[in-house]
């Protein structure tokens, strides 16, 4: 199944985000459990962008809907997760930690999001780009997280093993 959503939706869908009120936000981020903020230095300080080439020992609708799906994706991380898989569709994840609108859905192949943390500035996304690919009974996946701040690369990084594809290996073993 092959779903795309038009720009115009996809805007609106980021612009409600950033209508939360502020002190909402701020109540929400002090129930939040605390994750890793560190910031980049040295090579690292520039950069604004991520790519990853993961492989998994599973086929590419099961990694897809490990992401996508709520209760899979509460599962493997261990925080809880509201997803809705829908193009346009609003997510918040570890406990509200990350947030965001889900921009473009190929089903088992292709996940895009407008993708933010708690700690970013209103209004400022990022863009996480999955694309599984199959391998016979496994899945390649080529990851890209890209439009991040300057600064948010070391702890991108380190989020995206420890709270992403650490996890996730184990989950579909």
């Amino acid at each position: 199944m092959h779903v795309l959503s038009t720009r115009r939706n996809i805007l609106a869908g980021i612009a409600a985000l950033a209508a939360v009120p502020l002190a909402q936000r701020r109540s929400l981020k002090a129930q939040q459990p605390s994750m890793e903020e560190k910031r980049s230095s040295g090579a690292h300080a520039a950069l604004t962008a991520i790519h990853y080439d993961i492989d998994f020992k599973a086929r590419p609708q099961r990694v897809y809907q490990a992401i996508i799906d709520q209760k899979q994706f509460a599962a493997f991380s261990g925080l809880p997760a509201t997803i809705d898989p829908t193009p346009g569709g609003a997510f918040s994840m570890f406990g509200g930690v990350i947030s965001g609108r889900t921009i473009e859905l190929v089903q088992d192949q292709r996940i895009v999001q407008a993708w933010r943390p708690s700690h970013w500035d209103a209004g400022l996304y990022s863009i996480v780009h999955f694309e599984f690919k199959p391998r016979g009974a496994e899945t390649h996946l080529a990851f890209d997280h890209s439009s991040f701040p300057a600064g948010e690369y070391d702890s991108l990084d380190s989020g995206w093993h420890k709270h992403y594809w650490d996890p996730l290996q184990k989950y579909l073993v």
